[in-house]
């Protein structure tokens, strides 16, 4: 089979605890996403990938699971999820689960016999160590590494009955794997080949390179300051010493039988020579992985993802034709995406959510992505222009996520006594908390936003805009521009017909670097070449064209349904956040 299926295929990312819910308990479950195909299909999906729907104890949101060839009663059955391949492939459409085998909940059953005692069989399938000692004699954590979702915890989770601690870098909950065990490596082997057998084409692979960790586990360089007792320790488990070896098992055992996809979550790592060893067409272990440099744009190097830092466009810019180039010289395959389920809207993040803007900076999102060169992710919302949740809601009552609830009771136990600090920690949380991801799909203006039906409680609060914010309205929109719906729908049409320009092509970014506007040209061998213009701010800004280049025609905008009406010559003015594409001679 060749790569191509996958490489031109349009990613739909469903979560689906916030999808669509058809049994009325508040939770989007598995009934729910097959009701809804159609609409996937019309707007130009090709691979349904849901996020975790395993038996969980739902610590963290199924990604704590307790059973890896069960699905949760709360989505339903492991026959309903048969259904959903069915009807998938009646559509022409494939399944990408989540597999997420760092980790697993404290409650699955090798953990139960892990905990049980020193000398159980599967005491080694999870890394245990003995702790430290205090002058008293009590026990410590057997290094400082914090915890990945929880900055002021450590990493290790102390076990009274056996006195040791086990490693658990997200939660508690969520105890380490132990991948040096030849034994958990086939276990997980087993589990690829349950879901593939059963229909699916791949996987998106969770935290997939933190997998090997340096058997040393020694302290991490106090990088939060002297008076933080625990510290980030990724320099010792991101791309470990053995994830290779790991991985090329994986493809070797599993991926390689199936002609499977598979796109790794590998956070923590920008190092293109690092990245293409993954990737390489051929050589490398996964079909992509997820570079995450541009949501982590705002991060504070070197610190955690709660932070804010300011970028700009020159930022942008860089990031995006880093990566075009890198794998394009070097043969490998990005993944093109804006949102998941762990990251903020991106109207609201890098653009302009009002609603003066809230369209036009979701549909120049679009415009970009969609003309990018690899395999292209859209996120549930996305296509509506979905926004962050107003600045108004309550941390403690109306967000649900561990981390942001962590983030949050840290900041009030350290800056309880200083406003103007707990203010600046609640902006961070108000623009940075996966919450805002993860509320429920808006359909339409009625109750519930058409998620849930009338009179049932969402388990997580409906975005206070649905009403005006919601596919049905977008799907029947007959204003003067596309509604981000159709604008997506649009792209993703224009994406397939001319491939060989936009997933295949050759990219150059064109124009001086400038503060507002991000423009680049693909080129194609039979599409010829394109030329797209981004005015990535909210002012009027005219954009000089190179004196090499001459614009056959302007084909398509984001201010309007037809070809816009601008200047082919000289320079071209731009509305607040408008995107061009436009056809070169």
């Amino acid at each position: 089979m060749s790569d191509s299926w996958w490489q031109e295929a349009v990613i739909y990312q469903v979560y689906p605890s916030s999808f669509k819910d058809s049994n009325r308990d508040g939770w989007g479950d598995i009934q729910g996403i097959t009701s809804q195909l159609d609409y996937l299909q019309r707007l130009g999906v090709d691979i349904l990938w849901c996020s975790p729907m395993y038996k969980s104890p739902q610590a963290d949101m199924g990604y704590d699971i307790s059973d890896y060839k069960a699905i949760d009663p709360i989505y339903g059955s492991n026959s309903d999820l048969d259904r959903l391949v069915a009807e998938l492939k009646r559509r022409g459409m494939k399944l990408m689960m989540d597999l997420v085998v760092n980790h697993t909940s404290e409650e699955h059953a090798w953990f139960r016999e892990s905990r049980a005692d020193r000398s159980n069989p599967k005491r080694s399938w999870y890394i245990w160590k003995d702790p430290r000692r205090d002058e008293d004699g009590g026990a410590l954590p057997p290094n400082n590494w914090s915890q990945i979702l929880g900055e002021a915890n450590s990493a290790w989770t102390y076990d009274e009955k056996t006195d040791q601690y086990y490693l658990s870098l997200f939660t508690p909950e969520q105890p380490d794997l132990n991948w040096e065990n030849p034994d958990v490596r086939a276990a997980v082997h087993d589990v690829m080949r349950f879901w593939l057998d059963k229909g699916a084409c791949g996987y998106r692979m969770d935290v997939i390179n933190l997998i090997s960790k340096d058997q040393r586990f020694p302290d991490a360089e106090p990088s939060l300051g002297p008076d933080r007792k625990y510290h980030p320790g990724g320099k010792y488990f991101i791309n470990g010493p053995r994830m290779h070896e790991f991985l090329q098992e994986i493809k070797h055992e599993v991926l390689e039988k199936y002609g499977a996809v598979t796109v790794g979550e590998m956070p923590g790592i920008s190092d293109v020579d690092e990245i293409i060893k993954t990737v390489k067409r051929g050589t490398g272990e996964l079909s992509m992985i997820f570079i995450f440099d541009i949501v982590d744009i705002d991060n504070v190097p070197g610190k955690v993802r709660m932070t804010l830092q300011d970028w700009s466009v020159k930022d942008f810019r860089r990031i995006v034709s880093k990566w075009q180039k890198a794998m394009i010289e070097k043969e490998g395959w990005n993944s093109v995406f804006c949102e998941n389920h762990d990251n903020p809207r991106s109207v609201s993040r890098y653009t302009d959510d009002s609603d003066e803007y809230r369209t036009y900076g979701a549909t120049l999102l679009a415009l970009m992505q969609t003309t990018l060169n690899g395999t292209l992710y859209v996120y549930q919302g996305e296509e509506l222009g979905m926004r962050n949740f107003p600045k108004s809601w309550d941390p403690l009552k109306d967000y649900k996520d561990i981390e942001a609830i962590n983030f949050w009771k840290k900041s009030l136990d350290l800056y309880g006594d200083d406003p103007e600090e707990l203010a600046r920690q609640r902006k961070v949380l108000e623009k940075k908390a996966r919450d805002h991801a993860r509320t429920p799909m808006q359909w339409n203006a009625g109750p519930n936003a058409g998620f849930a039906d009338e009179g049932v409680k969402p388990w997580m609060r409906v975005n206070d805009d649905y009403r005006e914010v919601n596919a049905e309205k977008q799907l029947s929109d007959e204003s003067v521009g596309l509604s981000v719906w159709q604008f997506w729908q649009r792209g993703l049409a224009n994406r397939k017909m001319h491939k060989d320009a936009f997933t295949y092509g050759d990219f150059e970014d064109v124009g001086a670097e400038s503060e507002e506007v991000f423009a680049y040209v693909r080129t194609g061998k039979e599409s010829g070449k394109w030329l797209i213009v981004l005015n990535f701010s909210g002012k009027e800004v005219q954009w000089e064209l190179p004196k090499s280049m001459e614009v056959q025609g302007w084909m398509a905008g984001n201010y309007t349904k037809g070809k816009p009406d601008k200047s082919l010559k000289d320079s071209v003015a731009l509305h607040p956040w408008e995107g061009l594409l436009g056809r070169l001679v």
